[in-house]
């Protein structure tokens, strides 16, 4: 079984630009996301998947495996896609480039075991929201699971609805995915949904088309990095942890 990590890293991002090479304690953040998952010793090979070359040059400079892809790309999965016409795998685990805090044993959960390229597969991972700020800032995908983690729906406003009790706990989408290329390859050859295009979440696409997806719990903290105030925090968090 081949396993391909991809840290996905644009520079055009609409509310953080060039986040990706926002520094954190006097390297990058890519690099520390890089760090991190290069840990992981399922995966055979990583690389960081890019648009641009202000990027591919960091990347190179800290000898970090670096692809170039288009600058046409929608989103982050189908830069993945893009990957996996170059790189032949069996799974493509993405990390998300604004997440330097990853728990590397999150990453590792979501990993099958064994081999299944008859179907269109993603697994995802999700959290459970402990502060109510998280639950209702609509940058937070929350998610809801039925058994064996079959995911739902997910949704930018918090699901469930609290009508019937209030003893349970909502969940949120971690930045860690994994894909195989059948399910890669019918994300970006289905056309998005309507009820995608008004969530505007990528996910959406296999529930409105009928493919299951599936959401591993993940028992840890992970703060993405999608604005200068959250860069913040997590300076603060890392310069704690190096003490």
């Amino acid at each position: 079984m081949k396993i391909i990590g991809v840290i996905p890293a644009r520079y055009a991002s609409t509310r953080f630009p060039g986040k990706p090479l926002a520094d954190i304690c006097g390297r990058p953040m890519i690099w520390w996301v890089y760090q991190k998952v290069k840990q992981i010793k399922e995966l055979d090979e990583l690389y960081v998947a890019t648009d641009d070359e202000r990027i591919e040059n960091v990347c190179k400079t800290y000898d970090m495996k670096v692809i170039m892809t288009s600058d046409k790309h929608p989103n982050h999965i189908a830069r993945i896609h893009e990957v996996s016409d170059k790189i032949k795998a069996d799974y493509y685990i993405c990390v998300c480039g604004d997440e330097p805090l990853i728990n590397i044993e999150s990453v590792r959960k979501i990993i099958p075991s064994e081999v299944n390229n008859n179907e269109p597969l993603f697994i995802g991972a999700r959290r459970k929201l402990k502060d109510p700020a998280e639950t209702i800032d609509n940058a937070n995908i929350k998610v809801v699971t039925g058994e064996d983690d079959l995911g739902i729906y997910c949704s930018r406003t918090p699901i469930p609805y609290p009508k019937g009790t209030l003893l349970f706990d909502y969940y949120k989408t971690v930045g860690i995915e994994c894909f195989n290329k059948k399910g890669l390859d019918f994300f970006v050859n289905t056309p998005i949904g309507k009820i995608e295009k008004v969530e505007d979440v990528d996910y959406i696409r296999f529930l409105e088309h009928g493919k299951k997806i599936y959401f591993k719990e993940v028992d840890s903290y992970s703060l993405s990095v999608d604005t200068p105030k959250d860069l913040e925090k997590v300076i603060s968090i890392i310069q704690s942890q190096e003490k």
